[in-house]
């Protein structure tokens, strides 16, 4: 399960139960007929009381994204790491212009030239290009494409 973070709000609006949602999801769904019942029982919450958590999360953009990841090159599509070097003025514009794009798979505020750094994941390779000169047409800027040569499995987790 993805549970991607952004950088606002800041954790203190959170109450202890949406942080122990945000904590405990970070491993996953359980694999059983109602996985939100499984996880609300574990967390002494509701299966409702968990879904309005999540939902509020999501929509006040403590969550920017909930839902499985999965192995797109296995699939037959393509992921590459890609990079924007954003005028800081124009930061939040191109944030919502390559969060709009449903290719984007994670973004990522760095502190370097290169500021912004998101994954796409296609449903063919060849999306990837294509993708690349999308978001490049939206936000006027380059995109810096950097395909994986090696893959490394590295768990994160961020807890709140």
């Amino acid at each position: 399960m993805s549970v991607i973070h952004r950088h606002r709000p800041e954790p203190a609006e959170l109450d202890d139960a949406d942080r122990r949602i945000v904590n405990c999801l970070q491993d996953g769904l359980p694999l059983v007929e109602r996985p939100y019942a499984a996880v609300a029982a574990e967390l002494d919450l509701s299966e409702g009381e968990l879904l309005y958590r999540l939902e509020r999360l999501l929509e006040d953009g403590v969550l920017s994204r909930f839902g499985p990841m999965y192995h797109a090159e296995r699939l037959g599509g393509g992921l590459t790491l890609a990079a924007l070097e954003v005028p800081e003025a124009d930061y939040e514009r191109v944030t919502a212009a390559v969060n709009a794009f449903p290719e984007v798979a994670h973004n990522y505020r760095r502190e370097h030239r290169l500021n912004m750094w998101f994954v796409l994941a296609t449903e063919t390779p060849e999306r990837i290009g294509e993708t690349i000169e999308a978001i490049e047409a939206a936000t006027g800027l380059a995109v810096f494409n950097m395909p994986k040569q090696e893959e490394f499995h590295v768990r994160l987790h961020l807890p709140v």
